[in-house]
C-alpha cells in the first residue's frame, strides 16, 4: 500500500508529459495542417508553433503549398491516322485549396494522371501524325485547359503542361527519317545547282565584259595607231616637199646647164649597177644623149681654141674607150662621194664650171699622143 501512491504519482506526470506533447504542434513553412476534433475537420494551422486539445484533435493531412512538378510514364495514344505513338508528359501544379485538396480527391495525383490519359487521347485522336508531330504547343494549352477547369474542383491549380517526347513506331521513324533525307538532298541538289547557275551567269557576264573591254581597248587602239600612222605620214609627206623644196631652190638658184645635168647623169649611173646581185649590167640609151651633151657642151666652150693639125687618120680611126673601165671608176667615186648632200654636189658642180677648160685640154690630149693602127 505505501507503494501505491508514488505509482499513480508517476503515471500522473506521465499522462500530463503525453498530452503536452500532443497539445504542442509544429508546422513547417509553405505547409498547411488541417485539423480533426474527434473524426471531424475542423480548422487549418499555418507555418509556426501551435497548441491543440489533447486527444480530442490531431493533425489528419499536411499539404505542401509549394507548386509540384510530376512526371507521367509514356502512354500509348492512337492518332487520327491510327499510328500508335508514345507520349511522355510532366504537369506542372499547385494546391491553392488544401481543405478541398484533402477532402474532394482520395489520390489528386492518381486523380490528374488518369485525366491527363484521358484527354491526351481525346486530344491527339483528332489529329494525325504529322499534326501531332508539329503542334505541341497546341496539345500542351489544350491539356493544360481541360486540367485546369477539371482540377478546379480540387483546389488544384494546373499552370503548366509539357508534352517531353513523342514516339512514332519505329517504321515510321524510318519512313520519316528517309523522306527527311531525301527532302535535305533535294535541297541541297537545289542549291548546288543554283550555285552553278549564278556561277555560269556571273562567267558568261564577266566573259562578255571582258570581250566587250577588250574590243574597245583593241579600237581605241587601231584608231591611236591610225592617227599616229597618219600622222608620221603627214610628217613625212611634210619632209619630203620640205627637202624637194629646198632642192628645187637651190638647182635653181645655181642655174644649171646641160653640161651639169649630163655630168650628174654619169655619177647616177654606177649606183644603178650597184648591188651583188646583178649579174648583167645593159648600158641605157640615154648615155649617147649624156655623152653628147658633154660633148657638145665641151665644143662651145673650146670654140674659139686652134687646135694644132693632126693627121685625118687619127680621126678616122680614133682609138676605143673602154666605157665599162671609166664606168667602174666613176661608181668608185660616186661611192666615195654618196654620204655628201645634193647641196655638196651642187657646189661641186659650180667648182666643175671654172675648171671646164683645163679639163677639155686634159681629155684632148690622150686622143693626140695615141699612134694609129695604121
Amino acid at each position: 500500500m505505501p507503494y501505491i501512491i508514488p505509482i499513480i504519482s508517476a503515471l500522473i506526470v506521465i499522462l500530463v508529459v503525453l498530452a503536452l506533447l500532443r497539445a504542442v504542434v509544429f508546422v513547417q513553412q509553405q505547409q498547411v495542417a488541417i485539423i480533426q476534433r474527434m473524426g471531424k475537420f475542423l480548422r487549418t494551422l499555418n507555418a509556426g508553433p501551435h497548441l491543440l486539445v489533447p486527444f480530442l484533435d490531431r493533425v489528419r493531412y499536411t499539404m505542401d503549398m509549394r507548386e509540384m512538378v510530376v512526371p507521367f510514364p509514356p502512354q500509348g495514344v492512337i492518332t487520327e491516322d491510327n499510328l500508335m505513338v508514345n507520349i511522355d508528359s510532366v504537369i506542372y501544379f499547385q494546391i491553392v485549396d488544401p481543405v478541398k485538396a484533402a477532402y474532394e480527391a482520395q489520390n489528386y495525383i492518381q486523380a490528374i494522371e488518369q485525366l491527363t490519359m484521358t484527354t491526351l487521347r481525346n486530344i491527339i485522336g483528332g489529329l494525325d501524325l504529322e499534326q501531332t508531330l508539329t503542334s505541341r504547343e497546341e496539345i500542351n494549352a489544350k491539356l493544360r485547359a481541360v486540367l485546369d477547369e477539371a482540377t478546379g474542383k480540387w483546389g488544384i491549380k494546373v499552370n503548366r503542361v509539357e508534352l517531353r517526347s513523342i514516339e512514332p513506331p519505329a517504321t515510321i521513324r524510318d519512313a520519316m527519317e528517309k523522306g527527311a533525307r531525301a527532302e535535305r538532298d533535294k535541297r541541297a541538289a537545289i542549291l548546288l545547282a543554283e550555285g552553278q547557275r549564278q556561277s555560269q551567269i556571273l562567267s558568261a557576264s564577266g566573259e562578255r565584259e571582258s570581250l566587250i573591254l577588250r574590243a574597245q581597248g583593241e579600237r581605241e587602239s587601231q584608231v591611236l595607231r591610225a592617227q599616229a600612222d597618219r600622222q608620221a605620214k603627214m610628217l613625212r609627206a611634210e619632209g619630203e616637199a620640205q627637202a624637194i623644196t629646198t632642192v628645187f631652190n637651190a638647182i635653181h638658184a645655181g642655174k644649171p646647164d646641160q653640161a651639169l645635168l649630163a655630168y650628174q647623169y654619169m655619177q647616177m649611173l654606177p649606183n644603178i649597177a650597184r648591188g651583188d646581185a646583178n649579174k648583167v649590167w645593159i648600158v641605157p640609151s640615154e648615155l649617147n644623149d649624156a655623152l653628147k651633151g658633154l660633148g657638145k657642151a665641151a665644143g662651145d666652150m673650146l670654140g674659139g681654141v686652134q687646135f694644132p693639125s693632126v693627121d685625118a687618120a687619127e680621126f678616122a680611126a680614133p682609138a676605143k674607150v673602154d666605157v665599162f673601165a671609166e664606168i667602174a671608176a666613176q661608181k668608185a667615186e660616186a661611192e666615195a662621194e654618196s654620204s655628201k648632200t645634193v647641196q655638196d654636189a651642187i657646189a661641186e658642180a659650180q667648182q666643175l664650171e671654172g675648171r671646164r677648160g683645163g679639163t677639155s685640154r686634159s681629155a684632148g690630149r690622150p686622143s693626140g699622143g695615141r699612134p694609129g693602127p695604121g
